[in-house]
């Protein structure tokens, strides 16, 4: 549904008759069980009742998107789960190296840390993740996931105790962005029992980790349960990059503390209250500016003197309570209200100033009078850009699951609502600097603040999903829609020298959609079991997108797989195709300033092959010592079709793309595999990981043309992205039942290429990594 922008209807209001509405028919469904669970309890013994429920805190914990890796065997479509083990072990803490084992996830890479994640899941645009559902705890992590989806902030995935991946079947149950699919971290849980851990390492780079958690149970004077946990993560590093002409350092800091807190009330009425408090400061010498190709080839760890200004100051600051109650045995409701706040201050290499010289940086590095400037030798000026930002998001959200069962038909009837609002505001700064040419630089006046437009939405979204189950077979039917109600307000301004705006346009839009599908398993026996669905997805564009004429990206995708398990082996493979209809197609402003409006442009189909086989050679001879292996394989065909001629010829991911043309960033084949000796007191393990080569852009050429034919400026965006092939030899030692003494070698053999063209020019992969350190628990 396209945008009414002349539409002025009290769009909060309306939205929160739609959650009461849903909340009104859950509660009576919810109460009545309640009601008779009472009743009958009121004639047993109340203490006895009390203990009972204050007992049962494993069943009251709070819901997840998988759960566990055997949860994985009944899903109607593909998935994973990782459990902090896994990558704790191999001293992984970046999104991309932890999910190179897993298939169909592409990541690219860009800080080296993974303090910005770009995940694409199946062939969908990966910039900022804004086509996936990022979630932690099950509630919308993103700073605005309606507003503003670029992810500038992701959980960090060190003070993790998991994470959850949904593929073809999250376009029902999770939103607003389903065409790609679904990423769930998992915080650290409260303790059965009293618990300290703390790991600490240190590593190349002065590279600090530490993450230590405290936590406890007890039970309460009614017989009830109350738990609690402190946790600390802290990073630092001095960064691996060199910027020309000074000592700055590349670096990062950060801290995040976090409290969480359950009660679980000795009543009749099984229920449990939790909260989570969480903070997170982050100060990064980050840069989005890269280098010639050239350079980087001699030099992968260079900058160039011009960005020695980039910082970027981040505070993020997240909080839900919880409330988990059982009615009955088969009857469960959870309810969840959020607030999340993101605030960061981003100044940032934005662009040249002057006569002959090109404006946008990932022109100007090949420009030779303009790349004499950005490398301190030549004379001319740049300019930074401080980007202020503020996110703030809110909502509740209720789910309840009822399962029973119709004569041989066993049923399980999922029903969620949400009411979700988020905006994004803030405001830009562009600052000068002239070049002396001798690798130094000389600051000039200011320009003035100018307002950044505020974007809001207020969204409610309602799903149900129910999944019936015949002897073998279980077919699960779901719908998902959504209500939007955006505002936009843009400021225009003559120039960056500009006071005050020369026009304020206010717009207002509502906006709804569906989707839905069907997913299915079917036992073949004990071992085996198949699996597939088919499911229409959508992706959201922000406020001033729809205003300027944009509307929902659409998917249609489709799988059928086999998962085999045993006692040694665990295997799965899974052919996809997905068409995507209506691109939303990234635009960054070529002079600077931000994300520009997305727009629709064309289709795009992805099919490939997924799989993965894991054995344990220790376990199926009794070796009596584990040597685990896998071995997981991707194929992928993601290319443009539809488009008519070329899609725009700004600086975008999908600038220049045209039909056959390969999305960016998903390369045709990703490999992984690996082996770990697990003895007794020592286990070691050695990881490889392989991509080809993809494109910067949808342009797939080193040279792009306007859309009259002529040559266009040339733009280091363009361009191949390197195959890499990665190596990492990682293990521990027990020293004792409570200390573990941990270390490794990350790109053994420091294999480098280019892993980002984007946004601004050729940036190279993480060197080798040395880390050593413990963990204590008891």
């Amino acid at each position: 549904m396209h945008s009414s922008l002349d539409r002025h209807s009290p769009s909060f209001r309306r939205a929160a008759w739609r959650l009461g509405l849903a909340l009104a028919s859950l509660a009576s469904v919810s109460a009545s069980g309640a009601f008779a669970q009472a009743t009958d309890a009121a004639s047993t013994d109340q203490s006895a009742a009390a203990a009972a429920a204050g007992s049962d805190t494993v069943q009251l914990e709070p819901l997840t998107v998988v759960g566990s890796r055997e949860n994985l065997e009944s899903l109607p479509g593909s998935g994973a789960f990782i459990d902090a083990g896994e990558f704790r072990e191999t001293g992984n803490i970046t999104f991309n190296r932890i999910t190179a084992r897993v298939p169909g996830v592409y990541v690219r890479e860009e800080d080296g840390y993974g303090n910005f994640i770009n995940v694409s899941i199946r062939g969908v645009d990966g910039s900022r993740s804004n086509k996936v559902t990022l979630m932690e705890d099950g509630i919308l992590t993103a700073p605005s996931p309606y507003s503003a989806p670029a992810a500038y902030y992701s959980p960090k995935l060190g003070r993790m105790s998991g994470i959850e991946i949904l593929k073809g079947s999250s376009q029902i149950a999770y939103g607003p962005h389903t065409t790609g699919g679904v990423v769930n971290f998992l915080s650290t849980p409260v303790p059965a029992s009293r618990a300290f851990y703390s790991r600490t390492t240190v590593g190349t780079d002065s590279t600090l980790f530490n993450h230590t958690t405290y936590g406890d149970v007890a039970e309460t004077t009614d017989g009830g349960t109350v738990g609690y946990l402190v946790e600390l993560h802290a990073q630092r590093s001095d960064g691996y990059r060199k910027i020309d002409g000074t000592s700055r350092d590349t670096g990062f800091t950060l801290v995040e503390p976090m409290v969480k807190v359950f009660l679980e009330p000795g009543t009749a009425l099984r229920q449990r209250f939790e909260a989570k408090f969480g903070y997170t400061n982050f100060d990064a010498n980050e840069s989005y500016a890269g280098i010639t190709v050239a350079d980087l080839r001699a030099d992968p760890d260079r900058r160039y003197a011009a960005s020695r200004f980039d910082n970027m100051e981040a505070e993020h600051w997240r909080s839900y309570l919880k409330h988990i109650m059982h009615p009955t045995d088969d009857l469960r409701v959870e309810t969840a209200v959020y607030h999340n706040r993101f605030e960061r201050t981003w100044d940032k290499l934005d662009g040249l100033a002057g006569a002959g010289l090109r404006t946008n940086v990932a022109q100007a590095l090949l420009h030779a009078p303009s790349l004499a400037v950005l490398q301190g030798t030549g004379t001319g000026n740049i300019f930074t850009r401080e980007a202020y930002r503020e996110h703030v998001a809110t909502g509740v959200q209720s789910q309840l699951t009822y399962e029973f069962d119709a004569g041989s038909v066993g049923h399980r009837l999922d029903v969620g609502v949400r009411l979700h609002e988020d905006s994004a505001e803030g405001t830009n700064q562009r600052k000068l600097y002239s070049s002396n040419g001798d690798g130094t630089f000389t600051q000039l006046p200011e320009d003035p603040v100018q307002i950044a437009g505020p974007q809001k939405v207020t969204a409610t979204a309602i799903f149900a999903q129910h999944a019936m189950t015949l002897g073998k077979l279980t077919v699960t039917p779901g719908a998902r829609v959504e209500f939007l109600d955006w505002t936009n307000t843009a400021y225009a301004y003559a120039g960056a020298t500009s006071t005050t705006p020369t026009s304020i346009t206010r717009t207002r839009g509502d906006e709804s959609f569906a989707t839905g599908g069907v997913g299915l398993t079917y036992a073949l026996d004990e071992h085996n079991t198949l699996f597939g669905g088919v499911h229409q997805g959508a992706s959201v564009p922000n406020p001033a997108s729809y205003s300027a004429g944009a509307f929902e990206e659409t998917s249609v995708a489709f799988e059928v797989g086999l998962r085999h398990r045993r006692e040694a082996w665990r295997g799965e493979i899974a052919l996809f195709h997905t068409r995507f209809e209506d691109l939303l197609a990234p635009q960054i402003a070529v002079g600077g300033g931000g994300l520009a409006p997305t727009q629709n442009g064309g289709s795009a189909v992805a099919r490939g092959v997924e799989s993965l086989l894991e054995y344990d050679f220790g376990r199926a001879h009794q070796l009596g010592h584990g040597l685990p292996v896998y071995v997981s394989a991707t194929w992928t065909d993601a290319q443009f079709t539809g488009i008519p001629t070329r899609l725009g010829n700004g600086s975008g991911l999908f600038a220049g793309a045209r039909n056959g043309n390969e999305i960016p960033y998903v390369p045709e084949w990703k490999l992984g595999a690996g082996a770990a000796y697990v003895a007794e007191k020592w286990t070691v393990r050695v990881d490889t990981s392989y991509i080809t080569k993809t494109w910067g852009t949808g342009y797939n050429d080193d040279t792009r043309l306007n859309d009259n034919g002529t040559v266009a400026l040339p733009t280091s965006v363009d361009g191949r992205i390197d195959s890499l092939f990665l190596v990492d030899l990682t293990g521990h030692y027990d020293l004792t039942q409570n200390v573990r003494l941990v270390g490794g070698v990350q790109n053994v053999f420091d294999e480098r290429g280019i892993t980002s063209r984007a946004p601004l020019g050729p940036r190279a992969n993480a060197p080798r990594f040395v880390f050593a350190g413990a963990e204590v628990r008891f």
